[in-house]
């Protein structure tokens, strides 16, 4: 008996951003399916989680998924999503 093709797995994903100038001693973190932010000081954790928002916005334009885009393909679009 033949056996049904196997099918394959989606590789997992996950952005980390990790913000190291956190001076006040707040606690901060935000979660979601496909990153997590933790630490950095009130400005740095929200510059860092709309940037994240921001990339995952332009990969949904374009189509692709973190686990499918190459990693210079993410590198440009995270510089390009990072608030100035």
């Amino acid at each position: 008996m033949k056996k049904p093709p196997r099918r394959r797995k989606t590789k997992d994903a996950h952005l980390l951003g990790l913000g190291l100038d956190n001076a006040d001693g707040h606690k901060r973190l935000t979660a979601a399916e496909q990153f997590t932010i933790v630490g950095g000081s009130d400005e740095t954790h929200t510059k860092m989680t709309e940037t994240v928002i921001k990339t995952f916005e332009e990969l949904k334009t374009r189509g692709k998924h973190l686990h499918a885009v190459e990693p210079q393909e993410l590198a440009e679009i995270i510089y390009k999503s990072t608030p100035r």
